[in-house]
């Protein structure tokens, strides 16, 4: 595997980072101690610009190459944020932090990116400005909005961006991609279900919203199995149902809240109308009203075909093409990264983590024998893609 030299040395020391920030979680915007590490290791590693602030917590480097005779600006971009989760991994570096944890390996992605930072800002053997993104809230916070909305891709001069995450169940040493739609659309929604309440023993007085929001439940699945297209991709997933106090009352109210996965535009508008249909004509024929909240959260993430082909010929620089999955199924998890390549062209591929636990799961832990492949990654794709004339 034909990894930079330089990381050989480096893999240790990136670790160390890695682990540090594996131990103080932090979630969503609130995480200073993090985005305080990131911005003092990078103006040790005397990058050109560093900037903190960014969309609140982001902290955003600028390093330029020996000339700049392309002017090219590409972006790198790694998240920060962890989850609300317990661990239970027993690592000597476990989370400090009661009841948060990085669940999702972006302490590694920030590692990596620091250790791909340290090494251009040392060699700087290309034809260009690489702009290095440090994003907060990528768990939920839209974070890669906000970073866009103070100006991220207008300030720095992006022209294309690029993402990785790790993938657990996959060998260290391999990769995965596809062009257009990787990543699903995720949505939330709320239904606040209204009845009448009434004594549990008389419910013929009453109008039951347990019963109203039960059936609203069932009959939401109808729209990934009578509305979409077999050949398309819904999700639909109720995942909270708050409803009375007590045994012997019908409460007056319920609320259900889930959430709604598409891959396409059209899936997406579909399954709101028919979200938004189903609750209030099934409340309505029980004589209850039901308010439906539906709010669009990240969009579909959708690499460019021709960025996504260079991705992938980066990858399998560094592990062989045997190595790379060029086609890899869709999945329904969302990512923000999905507002950036809204903005600019752009790649996200997905590295092996090895066989750990899945992520937001409490035994999840990152594989540091990835750091010197994801590493590798990055700086193979900026001396290529900033390759001098």
């Amino acid at each position: 595997m034909p990894i930079v030299n330089r990381f050989a040395d480096l893999s240790e020391e990136i670790t160390e980072w890695r682990r540090d920030i594996h131990a103080n979680p932090e979630l969503l915007y609130d995480v200073h101690r993090t985005a305080a590490l990131v911005e003092e290791k990078l103006k040790a590693f005397g990058l050109d610009e560093v900037v903190p602030g960014i969309g609140k917590t982001g902290v955003v480097g600028v390093i330029k190459g020996k000339s700049d005779a392309s002017g090219k600006v590409i972006g790198l971009r790694a998240d920060m944020d962890a989850l609300p989760i317990e661990e239970i991994t027993g690592k000597p570096y476990a989370s400090t932090v009661p009841g948060k944890m990085h669940a999702c390996g972006h302490d590694g992605h920030t590692a990596m990116l620091l250790g791909a930072a340290k090494y251009l800002s040392e060699t700087r053997n290309f034809d260009g400005t690489v702009v290095v993104i440090f994003q907060p809230a990528e768990e939920g916070g839209a974070g890669a909005k906000a970073m866009i909305d103070d100006g991220l891709m207008t300030r720095f001069g992006i022209q294309e961006v690029y993402g990785m995450h790790n993938m657990p169940g996959a060998p260290v040493g391999t990769f995965a991609i596809r062009p257009g739609p990787l990543m699903a659309a995720a949505d939330r929604l709320t239904i606040e279900v209204e009845g009448k309440g009434c004594h549990a023993a008389k419910p013929h007085e009453g109008i039951d919203t347990i019963l109203v929001a039960s059936q609203i439940i069932n009959s939401l699945q109808s729209i990934a199995s009578r509305n979409a297209d077999p050949l398309e991709s819904v999700v639909v997933s109720i995942t909270m149902f708050n409803a009375g106090f007590t045994d012997n009352v019908i409460p007056q109210t319920a609320t259900l809240r889930g959430t709604v996965r598409t891959l396409t535009p059209e899936m997406r508008d579909m399954a709101e109308e028919r979200v938004k249909r189903i609750a209030t004509s099934v409340a309505e024929a029980y004589g209850a009203t039901a308010t439906v909240n539906y709010r669009r959260d990240y969009p579909v993430t959708v690499n460019n075909a021709e960025k996504m082909e260079f991705a992938a010929s980066i990858a399998a620089q560094i592990v062989g093409e045997e190595n790379v999955e060029l086609n890899v199924p869709p999945t329904m998890g969302g990512e923000d990264f999905a507002f950036m390549l809204e903005e600019r062209p752009g790649a996200f591929i997905f590295a092996g983590n090895g066989d750990s636990a899945m992520l937001h799961h409490p035994a999840y832990d990152f594989n540091d024998e990835l750091i010197p492949v994801g590493c590798s990654y990055w700086v193979k794709l900026v001396e290529t893609a900033l390759a001098a004339k």
